[in-house]
């Protein structure tokens, strides 16, 4: 059923219905309540405590580096946008189940759906092939992005680069406001903008407001070229 998906990832299920759980949102077990599915809330949870894990053992074993900097690059790796990026590449958006509202809007490409079944991937790996296999999964296609990230330097804070600048240019700390929220208690999604003074320099969108103030830093630096 989903074999051009276990051809990418190079990873083959015994358990159809385990791998199909990845990629069920939420909104879809609302519209069809009597599907007797399960959505990928569950096994996402799990998936990322996987990833935190062999992220955090990598990271350990192969850099002598402090801790401060083992986990700025951990926060870089494990990342929606980081997750999101590496879905995309393996096209986890164009199986998703979603609601038709969800579809509408645009949901296979929100990096925050995207981002979340890609955690539930890595859980649904876990529980079937285990442990070793996970880490091989996550080494493969997460823990390769480091090298890029650290030349980048997308690991560094943006909301503490933005302060550090703003500090140092303008002679002033930059503030966050909320400019609305949508969706479900369970399933919000906010958009915050990063202002200087009374100019919105920044705007990002996440699902929760300390993400999204993180995307509208990153937002800013770009805008702003410093």
């Amino acid at each position: 059923m989903y074999a051009k998906l276990e051809k990418k990832i190079g990873i083959k299920f015994k358990n159809q219905e385990l791998l199909r759980t990845a990629i069920v949102h939420r909104s879809y077990i609302n519209e069809h309540k009597d599907s007797g599915w399960e959505h990928n809330e569950r096994v996402e949870f799990l998936g990322d405590a996987v990833l935190e894990l062999v992220t955090t053992e990598y990271l350990y074993t192969h850099f002598p580096n402090p801790e401060g900097d083992l986990t700025n690059w951990r926060s870089a790796l494990v990342k929606g946008e980081t997750l999101a990026k590496i879905a995309r590449e393996l096209e986890l958006g164009s199986y998703l189940f979603l609601s038709k509202g969800e579809e509408h809007s645009g949901g296979r490409e929100k990096d925050y759906l995207l981002a979340n079944a890609f955690e539930a991937l890595i859980g649904t790996i876990y529980l079937e092939h285990g442990y070793a296999k996970a880490q091989k999964f996550i080494g493969k296609f997460l823990l390769v992005q480091l090298e890029g990230i650290l030349k980048k330097g997308s690991h560094i804070d943006s909301k503490s680069r933005l302060q550090e600048l703003a500090q140092d240019k303008m002679m002033t700390t930059p503030n966050y406001q909320l400019l609305h929220d949508e969706g479900p208690d369970h399933d919000k999604v906010f958009t915050m903008g990063a202002y200087i003074g009374e100019r919105m320099v920044g705007k990002g969108i996440g699902g929760n407001k300390q993400a999204a103030e993180q995307k509208a830093a990153e937002d800013a630096l770009e805008r702003l070229k410093w």
